[in-house]
């Protein structure tokens, strides 16, 4: 139900993608936008890891520089039946973990040194149980996808306003005249705003799926439960200095806010979270 859930708003949001193309361009911007899509997802697909790792200040560290994380890394690997992801370091003394790369074979997790001193050693393995579920279930190229066809819906409907202001599309007579005008206009301001209410739905939805097969991979969704409920009490208290274009990697929320409005969270609320993990425990008798 959850994989139906994500294509169907993957598909909605290549549909905004698409209709916002052909509205500022006709059959021409249509194809014009596909290109842009297929363009922007393959550099996504080969650079999302490298931009994600630059711009936490991720620093990859050996066995002998760290010992502890990377015994950790080897057991959750192997629970998992994955190759073991590169690890990574960040210096920072906000509790937070994610992973990043666009295959199970070019894969990397990072953590802050924050959460590495918080955290007991079965929460640690329930966290990057939680990050190789979502290597195991591909949310880091589904999530680099969305977050490039996002962009590409406000790139254009920037290119749009701009057109506008300086009198381009000088044939929307032929899409309608004024109603032409109006659904032009009424694209470019509503297209990005559905396109970031659709990456952030898409999110959440990925969110939940990696705690459900972290779980299952390590057979401790209270551990996980724990662990969340520390993350967010210390992000909430010292939260972390990030580019929020990479926010949402994370396995909680950096940037210490609290979501008032859900739609507007690229994680799901914390306690619903723990909520499903004790149903999880209930259901597989795993009360560890």
């Amino acid at each position: 139900m959850r994989n139906v859930k994500t294509v169907f708003l993957l598909t909605l949001l290549s549909g905004i993608l698409l209709a916002i193309g052909y509205v500022l361009g006709g059959s021409g911007g249509l194809i014009i936008a596909l290109i842009f899509a297929g363009v922007m997802n393959i550099g996504s697909y080969w650079f999302s890891d490298k931009l994600a790792l630059a711009m936490t200040g991720a620093r990859e560290v050996t066995p002998d520089q760290e010992p502890r994380l990377h015994a950790i890394v080897d057991s959750v690997a192997a629970m998992a039946n994955l190759p073991k992801p590169r690890v990574y370091i960040i210096q920072n003394d906000s509790p937070n973990a994610f992973a990043t790369g666009r295959n199970a074979k070019h894969s990397a997790v990072a953590a802050t040194t924050g959460i590495m001193r918080i955290l007991d050693e079965r929460e640690l393995t329930a966290v990057f149980g939680h990050e190789l579920g979502h290597v195991h279930n591909k949310d880091i190229l589904v999530n680099a996808i969305v977050a490039t066809v996002a962009s590409a819906i406000m790139f254009l409907a920037l290119m749009g306003r701009w057109a506008m202001i300086f009198g381009g599309f000088g044939g929307r007579d032929r899409n309608g005249g004024l109603i032409g005008i109006f659904a032009l206009l009424a694209t470019i301001i509503f297209a990005p705003i559905a396109a970031s209410l659709i990456r952030l739905a898409i999110s959440r939805q990925r969110e939940f799926g990696a705690d459900e097969t972290g779980a299952y991979i390590t057979h401790a969704p209270l551990s996980l439960a724990s662990a969340l409920q520390k993350l967010e009490d210390y992000s909430r208290a010292k939260p972390m200095q990030v580019n929020p274009a990479v926010s949402h990697l994370f396995i909680v929320n950096p940037l210490g806010k609290v979501d008032f409005a859900a739609l507007f969270s690229t994680h799901p609320p914390v306690q619903k979270r723990i909520d499903r993990l004790n149903e999880i425990a209930h259901r597989t008798g795993n009360f560890s």
